[in-house]
């Protein structure tokens, strides 16, 4: 018995439904035009937090929700494909959401990362991405993005941050572009 036997036998009652009938056209551009990265923390689920449905976003999960290289690489792509494969469509908005209470803050502990970081990881990138206060963390990320050459200058970015008590998302930085 597996703990994904479960997820494959509700996948099973999906399949007999209309849901999967309503996504995008063309898969880069979601219905509701947003991507959003977020934590991997399963109390950080977009699909419940913001009601989401099938083919309405594009959802990425990191770490603490942290912009790395990997996100960069996937915004440059997609934002690619869209100047060259979709030229004249509406662009997508991409939100940057941390939480609190995220255990990236374990990268605040010095001897639990360096611990970590024996692993092969550097250190100090590994201290960055700790995210304590989502009020200061998310406003760098948003920079990251908007400040990377390889992203398309077309695609605006905001930031928010959400309340694993309250379910509250409130708004860090407003939508802008490069």
């Amino acid at each position: 018995m597996s703990n994904f036997d479960e997820l494959l036998r509700n996948n099973a009652s999906f399949a007999r439904t209309g849901a999967k009938d309503r996504v995008p056209e063309i898969p880069f551009l979601p219905n509701k035009q947003v991507y959003i990265l977020t934590c991997i923390d399963p109390r950080v689920d977009p699909v419940q937090v913001f009601g989401l449905e099938l083919g309405d976003a594009i959802v990425a999960r990191t770490v603490g929700g942290r912009v790395t290289p990997a996100v960069i690489q996937d915004l440059a792509w997609i934002s690619y494909l869209h100047e060259t494969k979709t030229p004249d469509a509406n662009w997508f908005e991409l939100a940057v959401m941390h939480h609190t209470d995220c255990g990236s803050g374990f990268f605040a502990d010095d001897d639990l990362r360096h611990g970590f970081a024996a692993r092969g990881f550097d250190d100090a990138e590994l201290a960055a991405l700790a995210v304590l206060d989502p009020a200061a963390t998310v406003p760098l990320d948003v920079e990251k993005v908007i400040a990377a050459p390889q992203v398309s200058a077309k695609i605006k970015v905001s930031g928010y941050s959400y309340d694993v008590k309250t379910g509250l998302v409130t708004t860090v930085v407003p939508p802008r572009s490069r």
